[in-house]
């Protein structure tokens, strides 16, 4: 491989993760969850009865996520 294709493929590359950084498609639904998961707190906070349901399901979702050994 010659070195000009070299540095056109290395150009091509840098250009592709470039693009990646700028794109936001993503971030929109990460950030829509993480807001979900801070109304949730802000709940469980200030309602027992309402917040022992979300802690159970927060909790059913770590246990579901944690694997077993």
């Amino acid at each position: 491989m010659s070195f000009s294709t070299l540095v056109l493929k290395v150009a091509a590359e840098i250009a592709y993760y470039k693009g990646l950084i700028k794109d936001t498609e993503g971030a929109s639904g990460i950030e829509y969850a993480v807001i979900a998961a801070m109304v949730a707190v802000v709940i469980a906070g200030l309602s027992s009865g309402v917040g022992d349901d979300i802690r159970t399901v927060f909790g059913n979702i770590r246990t579901a996520l944690v694997p077993s050994s």
